[in-house]
């Protein structure tokens, strides 16, 4: 009898906490993660903070994520915040259980400069049956001020 196959969450959480206190271990990590995941890659996202049902991810103004009014564009900002939601989630589902996006909405209340930050905390429902739920992922600058607000919502339930 075979072991059961990792979750993606627990795969991702293990090269972390493999990867993330060595020297040049959290740029290592991002390469994978762009490997891994290669539209969210393509902000090249700094994971801050990974822990079961938590995460910390910025991204860093740079001209290709830019649109014209010189910030942040909005699909990056969106494209952080579904990660950080994402990262959360996938590192609290137990085995057997499984999570996907179906739904986003997101607000934009300032433009965003600079380095800004998604963060998204993701405590567990009742599980044992298959439903939707909502999780919320701020974005937040250097300044702390909340430059966008996502509304990720998950089904998650049983494998079947």
């Amino acid at each position: 009898m075979s072991a059961p196959r990792r979750t993606a969450g627990e795969r991702l959480l293990s090269a972390w906490r493999a990867l993330s206190g060595l020297p040049g271990g959290r740029l290592l990590f991002t390469c994978l993660v762009r490997l891994m995941i290669p539209y969210t890659g393509s902000v090249w996202p700094r994971v801050e903070v990974l822990e079961p049902g938590h995460a910390k991810i910025s991204i860093r103004q740079r001209r290709r994520l830019e649109q014209h009014l010189g910030s942040i564009h909005a699909m990056a900002l969106a494209n952080v915040a579904e990660f950080a939601s994402g990262a959360a989630m996938s590192t609290a589902i137990p085995a057997g259980y499984r999570g996907i996006v179906t739904k986003m909405q997101i607000e934009y209340f300032k433009k965003a400069r600079g380095t800004v930050t998604a963060e998204a905390w993701a405590t567990l429902p009742d599980l044992s049956v298959e439903a939707e739920h909502e999780f919320v992922s701020a974005v937040r600058d250097e300044a702390g001020d909340v430059v966008a607000s996502a509304v990720v919502t998950w089904r998650l339930g049983p494998m079947q």
